[in-house]
């Protein structure tokens, strides 16, 4: 894979074998971009995604990846409401490293009081940047973004993608999103899917 965190070749899936959603796709992606996954609803946006965690199995082609970690949509639905979420990050990362961890919270504006809250204490602002330090928190070499910032206002959206650019150094991005002016304005490469 050389500097290729993900690397898609001659990627083919469709839910019926007589109706493909993807034919033949290619996609590379290394530690320090942003490529942005654009198109319309029911375009394979997070059939890819579930392709990539092995979720779905491709009828042909290949799929290479490193280490994942994933953002969702809504921050609600992806932190149990019974626990804090200090515990549910600690549910997934083995070995916490507090300077790390007290870092992250730093640099993501996150009070680190508010992490031993449970999640419906916390702004949705707020629980996306805390599962954007779940995420970081992680050691991974890509993070999914499945329409990160679409439960945001337009204030927090920006703010929490300028958060993700800064830790650019340490990750790649895979990054679902509508949201043309936000692919145009972050992203090093945009792929726009279409309807087969």
């Amino acid at each position: 894979m050389q500097n290729n965190i993900l690397k898609i070749s001659n990627l083919s899936f469709g839910y019926k074998k007589n109706k493909l959603i993807y034919k033949d796709f290619s996609l590379s992606l290394q530690k320090g971009e942003i490529v942005s996954i654009v198109g319309e609803s029911g375009s394979g946006k997070t059939t890819l995604f579930e392709l990539i965690t092995n979720n779905l199995k491709p009828i042909d082609g290949t799929i290479k990846v490193k280490k994942i970690s994933s953002i969702y949509q809504d921050p609600y639905s992806s932190f149990h409401p019974a626990y804090t979420i200090v515990n549910q990050i600690k549910d997934v990362v083995i070995d916490i490293n507090l300077d790390e961890f007290y870092f992250y919270a730093k640099e993501l504006e996150l009070d680190i009081k508010l992490l031993d809250k449970k999640p419906f204490s916390l702004s949705g602002g707020q629980l996306q940047r805390a599962s954007i330090l779940r995420a970081l928190m992680m050691k991974p070499d890509l993070i999914l973004a499945d329409e990160p910032t679409s439960a945001l206002d337009n204030i927090i959206a920006l703010q929490t993608m300028q958060v993700l650019i800064k830790f650019l150094d340490k990750v790649g991005i895979l990054l679902i999103t509508h949201d043309e002016d936000l692919a145009l304005w972050c992203s090093n490469k945009i792929v726009r899917l279409n309807m087969l």
